[in-house]
């Protein structure tokens, strides 16, 4: 401790030392040149003062010492000048003749002066001489009439009070310097303390997170510091991303590395995911019961993470047998084959699901944030089933976790109210939600009515992602515009109300490998099969499309553009088919409903239009698929075709890569997914247009065998280098690192 102490004693003397000396070193340079100037300018005015005082005397003694000359009376002048000298600075008065004799002299008159020449009284000013009894200023003045032969009067002034006044003024004026040496000094390392005090306490609350991860709740850094505040949050931004790709080239992402960071970075804390949808769902099928997984993204994406991790999932039970295979708690384990973690269902009542679900979370939230031109509903009884279930998902959550500080992740659109209600009564867990579809511009998202509402909900979350940076930087203008905030742009966070979130994209992806690859035939096989299912030969080119029945995913347009292409290229007719596996979603909602009475009237009027003998050029499959089977489709298309409208990142793109291990097949793809932006192999259509997605397919369809073999790896290499590990354990980092983050500065305030 001691030893601690004279440490930092000794940097502080250094510290103080680096302004003091170089402050000492200007003004003793400034002292040496002052003061000669001080001692001219003081004997200059000293001069001028002698001067003065011998022409006042000289011109009072004048008169009388001439008529007493006249007179020749010797005594008497004697006497007047022995009266004259009785000034204590007027040492010695002499009278010479005209002739330059020595006539008359008081007693101290200094015997090496004798009389001055006769040129010397002609001048107003004296002089001075260094005389053996000291310096004296020796003044001359005429006497008497000059054109009749004047003598001159010599006046010999004591300097030495001069000399003691410069030594004096000399003596002050170092004493001066000194004591402003001093002063300036400690003002200046009063100051300088107080500057890099201030600078240190500022870095250090970036360094522990305040600012970047976790700023001001207070003022931590003085404004003019601001600028290299911002440089330095850019600098260990930079330093952050390079740390992270540092870590992608030398981290194999799989379910093991996913646990061992569990267990390293967040001591093994259990994960609660929350979403709507639940990864399994049970069913009464005649006197039994059947499991299947649905077709949703989210599952896709979140199941191997659970698997992988453990922990409780809470989501809304929604099969017909759900109640019947859950324990009192609402609890059953699942996968139901190989139980690895908990599923919690949360039973919701119809009226509760028709304004949460369907209401406010499908007709209010799902259009507005898709730019789909379907007018968003907003209703304010749906508002309150939303809030109200909201809550009720929080309950949960805060009755599953098993300690004050649970890692909990939000999942999707359904829950914007969820972190902040998790956040009131969990003031220490981390939470992350991950918002599964695109966000909005400002002027876009300020349709809603709770527009603030639901954006405060969201900002309760300690990390907020997106799958882009163009939606994370569309909600962070959000934010800007409509709620009083500090937004951090260098660091991507945003402060309200003491709490902060880090705002970041993390673009989502699959399971690598598939978990049911090895299980699936040879592609060879998976062609043979369905070509035999369409009734065609080996060399039929077929094409799949594999989505939900929505709005947002374009199908309309993919069918327009398979009628473009058997008009474009009539030789395809009859040698192309089209399969659309379409899961039907949200059929209780009036726009779904029109939207499927769209989709099968557009595939009849297209087959009418082009049939021949028991060949049709689109394949409508309108019912849910479980993921193996979508595999086999995938591995026996010759082409895949996303044409989304609007979406966050579309996984059906990646799927099928990670199905085509023989590297074959191309994939067609809307710019207007967030896959676009990673798999630029893919051939990016504007789903729009239909005559260049027509030409796309047809491309497609007769690109060589090489070209699709050095696209299709090009792909498959990044699905499985980035894949849902990779996006889970992403967050996961980042969760950790905020949870360090935020126990370093508790304890660094308790100690303060």
């Amino acid at each position: 401790m001691k030893k601690a102490i004279s440490s930092t004693s000794l940097k502080s003397l250094r510290l103080s030392l680096r302004f003091v000396v170089p402050l000492a070193v200007a003004l003793g340079l400034l002292a040496v040149t002052v003061v000669p100037l001080v001692d001219r300018l003081t004997m200059h005015w000293f001069m001028r003062d002698m001067d003065i005082r011998s022409r006042l005397i000289a011109n009072t003694l004048h008169d009388q010492l001439v008529e007493l000359l006249q007179q020749e009376n010797a005594a008497k002048v004697r006497s007047l000048l022995n009266r004259a000298v009785q000034d204590e600075r007027l040492l010695a008065l002499g009278y010479c003749d005209r002739r330059g004799k020595l006539l008359y002299k008081t007693p101290a008159f200094p015997e090496a002066l004798g009389c001055p020449t006769p040129a010397a009284a002609e001048t107003d000013k004296g002089r001075v001489l260094h005389l053996p009894q000291g310096a004296v200023h020796v003044a001359v003045h005429p006497v008497g009439i000059p054109s009749a032969g004047a003598g001159s009067l010599i006046l010999v002034h004591d300097m030495s009070f001069v000399e003691r006044r410069s030594e004096d003024t000399r003596n002050y004026i170092i004493a001066f310097f000194a004591l402003l040496g001093l002063m300036v000094s400690a003002i200046t390392v009063f100051v300088a303390h107080l500057s890099w005090r201030g600078w240190l306490e500022g870095v250090r609350a970036m360094l522990r997170g305040e600012g970047i991860v976790r700023p001001f709740s207070q003022p931590t850094v003085e404004p003019e510091l601001q600028p290299l505040v911002g440089d330095l949050r850019a600098l260990l931004r930079a330093m952050d991303s390079e740390r992270r790709l540092a870590d992608d080239a030398t981290v194999t992402w799989s379910p093991e590395a996913l646990r061992n960071l569990l267990h390293k970075q967040l001591t093994g804390e259990r994960i609660i995911v929350v979403s709507n949808r639940e990864p399994y769902i049970h069913s009464k099928k005649g006197d039994g019961i059947e499991v299947h997984r649905p077709a949703s993204g989210l599952v896709t994406a979140v199941e191997p993470v659970m698997r992988a991790c453990s922990g409780t999932w809470i989501a809304h039970g929604s099969g017909s047998a759900d109640q019947l295979v859950t324990d009192r708690q609402d609890r059953v384990a699942v996968p139901p084959d190989h139980p690895e973690y908990t599923l919690r269902r949360i039973w919701l009542t119809r009226e509760e699901e028709q304004g949460y679900y369907y209401g406010f979370a499908n007709e209010g939230l799902w259009p507005l944030c898709h730019i789909a031109h379907v007018r968003p509903i907003f209703r304010s009884s749906d508002w309150r089933q939303y809030q109200e279930v909201n809550q009720r998902f929080a309950d949960a959550v805060v009755r599953e976790a098993d300690s004050d500080d649970p890692v909990v992740l939000v999942q999707d659109y359904h829950f914007a109210l969820l972190p902040g209600m998790i956040r009131k009564a969990l003031p220490k867990a981390t939470i992350i939600t991950f918002w599964h579809i695109p966000w909005p511009n400002p002027e876009s998202f300020g349709i809603c009515p709770w527009r603030e509402e639901l954006l405060e909900g969201m900002l309760g979350s300690t990390i907020l992602g997106f799958h882009t940076p163009f939606h994370r930087k569309n909600f962070l203008e959000t934010v800007d515009r409509y709620l009083e905030t500090r937004i951090e742009h260098e660091s991507s966070t945003i402060s309200r109300g003491g709490n902060l979130t880090m705002v970041e994209s993390y673009p989502i992806s699959i399971q690598w490998p598939p978990p049911w690859q090895e299980r699936q035939p040879p592609v060879a096989q998976c062609r043979e099969e369905l070509r035999r299912e369409l009734g065609e030969g080996a060399g039929h080119l077929v094409g799949i499309g594999v989505d939900r029945l929505d709005y947002t995913k374009g199908i309309l347009e993919r069918f327009r553009a398979v009628e473009k292409l058997m008009e474009q290229h009539p030789e395809l007719v009859g040698a192309f088919t089209f399969v659309q596996i379409a899961a039907p979603s949200r059929s209780a909602l009036d726009d779904y409903q029109a939207f499927d009475a769209q989709v099968h009237t557009l595939a009849q009027r297209i087959n009418q239009r082009f049939s021949r003998k028991g060949w049709q050029p689109i394949l409508l499959k309108a019912e849910h698929h479980e993921p193996e089977v979508v595999n086999r489709y995938y591995r026996g298309a010759d082409v895949c075709i996303v044409t989304s409208l609007h979406d966050g990142m579309n996984l059906v793109a990646k799927e099928f890569v990670a199905a085509r291990d023989d590297d074959q097949g191309v994939l067609v793809l809307s710019q207007f997914t967030g896959a676009a932006h990673e798999m630029h192999e893919a051939l990016i259509v504007n789903p729009y247009h239909i005559e260049q997605t027509a030409e796309a397919i047809f491309r497609a369809l007769t690109m060589p065998q090489f070209e699709q073999r050095e696209r299709m790896r090009s792909m498959r290499a990044l699905v499985r280098d980035f894949n849902v590990y990779r996006w889970a354990g992403r967050m996961l980092l980042d969760a950790a690192r905020v949870r360090q983050r935020e126990k370093l500065s508790a304890r660094i305030r308790r100690d303060q």
